[in-house]
């Protein structure tokens, strides 16, 4: 469940948001090393699952026995094991964007930790705060800002109080 791409760039922030506190003096270096994780968050990669998870796995029906250890035994063989993200399901269809998509809680709040981080660093630098571009597949391309993101979110969290996963 957190062997996808993105998990590397969000995990690797940590560090830098602890060395920051300890070594000020080298702010410069840590922002810099944040804006290549984000940049790389910002890419198809980084929501590959999403983009790719179209619909229930298709394999759910022949899970291993471990499986059983995460699925409801009830539903076991009709369910989807967790971190399958199900892209296109209903009631919601398919959302390629993965931040404005109903589901995909994890991926906008991840990358808000990510940019989090980095604001909190990098001070009044506010970069991710202007637009960018995310996914940048053709058509599937959208545009954010960190405030964006975060709103977005919000927003999820007010229309559906019970979670918006």
């Amino acid at each position: 469940m957190a062997s996808w791409h993105r998990f590397d760039l969000v995990d690797s922030s940590y560090a830098m948001g602890l060395m920051a506190h300890r070594t000020p003096a080298w702010t410069e270096p840590y922002v810099r090393i944040l804006d290549q994780l984000i940049e790389r968050h910002t890419g198809w990669w980084s929501a590959a699952d999403w983009l790719t998870q179209f619909g229930h796995d298709p394999d759910r029906t022949d899970y291993p026995d471990v499986y059983r250890l995460l699925i409801p035994p009830e539903l076991f063989g009709d369910y989807d094991v967790p971190g399958w993200t199900a892209n296109g399901t209903q009631p919601w269809g398919v959302q390629m964007d993965p931040v404005a998509a109903d589901g995909m809680l994890f991926y906008k709040g991840f990358f808000l930790v990510l940019l989090g981080i980095r604001s909190m660093i990098a001070g009044d630098d506010d970069r991710w705060n202007q637009p960018f571009e995310m996914i940048r597949d053709g058509d599937n391309t959208f545009t954010w800002t960190h405030s964006q993101i975060a709103e977005a979110l919000s927003r999820q969290w007010l229309a559906a109080p019970i979670g918006c996963h």
